[in-house]
């Protein structure tokens, strides 16, 4: 006979479901735009869109991974248009990556995508409950921190 959940994994449990939620959002997303990225290479221009222009360097600590990883999947948006490669103006012996205009408008219509379907779900949620998830993911987001993949050891987010 099984035991009865505990509190905890109830509590972990209950996360999970939501994040295969958010995923099949994700993937949603991705595959409406015809999209064809990995996720090291989403994950650049999540940074770079929110925290660039930077030089790889910086974007692989984002990342949690070496250098070396950020240079493969930085060419691969150099060539398709969606991010930039220059030199530091305050530095020319650095690179600083940036987003085009391409890959602004790329990573916003995912976001846009996103948020119309986090908020038809929302929709379906009284007042009180998304008040009281509102608080609760904002708590889980800030236990997570900027970077939630640092949490995970390198091996589990550098392909």
């Amino acid at each position: 006979m099984a035991e009865p959940p505990t509190e905890s994994s109830r509590q972990v449990e209950a996360v999970l479901r939501a994040s295969k939620a958010l995923v099949a959002i994700v993937a949603r997303s991705f595959a409406d735009t015809d999209t064809q990225l990995t996720l090291p290479q989403w994950r650049v221009l999540v940074i770079l869109h929110g925290h660039g222009p930077l030089n790889p360097g910086a974007v692989a600590q984002w990342m949690g991974v070496h250098p070396s990883n950020t240079t493969r999947a930085c060419d691969v948006l150099v060539k398709a248009g969606l991010v930039d490669r220059r030199e530091n103006p305050d530095d020319r012996r650095q690179m600083l990556l940036t987003m085009t205009d391409q890959g602004e408008t790329m990573v916003g219509s995912l976001l846009d995508f996103r948020r119309d379907a986090i908020g038809a779900i929302l929709a379906k949620l009284s007042a009180a409950q998304r008040q009281q998830l509102t608080e609760s993911m904002e708590a889980f987001a800030d236990a997570a921190g900027d970077s939630p993949e640092r949490l995970m050891p390198p091996s589990v987010w550098a392909t």
